[in-house]
């Protein structure tokens, strides 16, 4: 009974503490988003294309930027791709055969939902990183028009709109890769899940928190 009841227990005790640390994270974030780093960036990257918006001359400088922010989306999408192909190379098989059995929920087994979990989470890191790609590639098109222009000035709140969007999809898509290493702990072992899930929010709050800000 200890050993069906350890494993299930820890896997609710490390998802309970990123759920909460996110939880708080974006009750913060609503409240007070200056205190909060991916708050901050989006504001930074909004007041940048509103900025460049009424600067002639920096098409490219603007372009050359977001291209930055692409390849790195990139980078990410195809990381998260090539680990989902492999996970499901390496333990698809051993997964089918274990979810065939499954007839009701109590059934189900950690490891088998910590594999169900890595997939899944591996997946919505490529998803967030191509969806950021794809924002990124359309505000590219609306900074390269000329600066003052009536067609630039025409797609500015539809710009600053996209180029928020990718930086909350790509900052997630890289929460959501970070968070592949305590799914891969519990692999190994389930009742090291909870410090494994521990020292990720010790990460996450190291991004979460903003830089040095001055009025």
């Amino acid at each position: 009974m200890t050993g069906w009841i350890s494993p299930w227990l820890a896997l609710a005790v490390g998802l309970l503490i990123v759920i909460v640390y996110e939880g708080r994270v974006i009750w913060i974030g609503r409240r007070a988003p200056h205190r909060v780093a991916r708050d901050v960036h989006a504001q930074m990257r909004a007041d940048w294309v509103r900025a460049l918006a009424e600067k002639p001359g920096f098409e490219i400088v603007a372009v050359q930027t977001l291209r930055n922010s692409l390849m790195s989306a990139t980078i990410t999408a195809s990381t998260a791709a090539l680990c989902l192909m492999g996970a499901v190379t390496l333990g698809g098989s051993r997964l089918a055969a274990g979810l065939a059995g499954v007839h009701a929920p109590h059934d189900l087994l950690p490891l088998e939902l910590l594999q169900l979990l890595l997939m899944a989470t591996l997946f919505a890191s490529f998803v967030c990183s191509t969806l950021s790609m794809r924002y990124y590639n359309h505000v590219g098109f609306a900074m390269s028009l000329p600066a003052g222009s009536p067609q630039r000035q025409a797609v500015v709140a539809l710009a600053v709109d996209y180029i928020e969007r990718a930086g909350y999809l790509y900052g997630w898509s890289l929460r959501s890769f970070l968070s592949v290493a305590p799914l891969v702990v519990g692999i190994v072992n389930p009742v090291l899940l909870p410090p494994a899930c521990a020292c990720l929010v010790w990460v996450l709050w190291q991004f979460d928190k903003p830089g040095a800000i001055t009025d």
